[in-house]
């Protein structure tokens, strides 16, 4: 797919993802507390948000590989849970703890409108075939610093995995375990998909301020 020249991102949704995070952020510090911002899906907002702003192409690839598929599954969970009063996965049982205020949880619900934010802003800005690698590296580092948080809160499942909820032995394995699993998983599969469907983000010429 040939390469598209980048588009700004109007005016109305840099100023939205302004008063976005004026009103998510300290609501989510004050429920949640500054441990919920290392989880890589409260990680996504925040960079998202920078790209809109900066209409940062990298940026906004690097985090449509991280949420657009976790953002579906987070959907499915909801649905999963509304419709017939069970659990799917379990990854959206704080929406229904009434230790927690309606408003806050219903902050929540921008995982419905996120994949398709981040899909529109990329076919303004194209997507950027680095956006695997980035993410991969954000994740990292975010499952390290998860280490340093509760392990009752089991964030980025730094401590167990998700399915078994066991740890796979030592930190360092368990965190390359749970990095594979998310680099392999959801990242690279959605990278694929985006390569294949989105134009592909200009790039800067490295010639263009060269002498004539």
């Amino acid at each position: 797919m040939p390469e598209s020249a980048a588009a700004k991102i109007p005016l109305w949704a840099r100023i939205c993802s302004l008063v976005w995070l004026a009103i998510w952020t300290p609501v989510y510090w004050r429920v949640w507390g500054a441990e919920n911002f290392l989880h890589v899906c409260d990680i996504a907002v925040i960079l998202t948000c920078v790209g809109l702003i900066f209409s940062n192409s990298l940026l906004l690839s690097s985090q449509a590989v991280s949420s657009i598929l976790t953002d579906v599954l987070w959907d499915l969970d909801a649905a999963w849970r509304l419709f017939t009063g069970h659990a799917l996965t379990g990854g959206t049982n704080y929406m229904w703890d009434a230790h927690y205020p309606v408003w806050a949880r219903l902050l929540s619900l921008f995982h419905i409108v996120w994949p398709i934010i981040l899909i529109c802003a990329l076919m303004r800005t194209g997507y950027s075939r680095r956006g695997f690698e980035l993410q991969s590296a954000i994740a990292a580092a975010a499952l390290i610093a998860a280490r340093v948080a509760n392990p009752s809160d089991n964030i980025n499942y730094a401590f167990r995995d998700p399915l078994l909820q066991r740890s796979f032995g030592s930190a360092p394995v368990h965190l390359g375990i749970i990095w594979i699993g998310l680099a392999v998983l959801i990242y690279l599969p959605t990278h694929l998909a985006l390569s294949k469907v989105l134009p592909r983000a200009a790039r800067k010429n490295p010639d263009a301020h060269s002498a004539a």
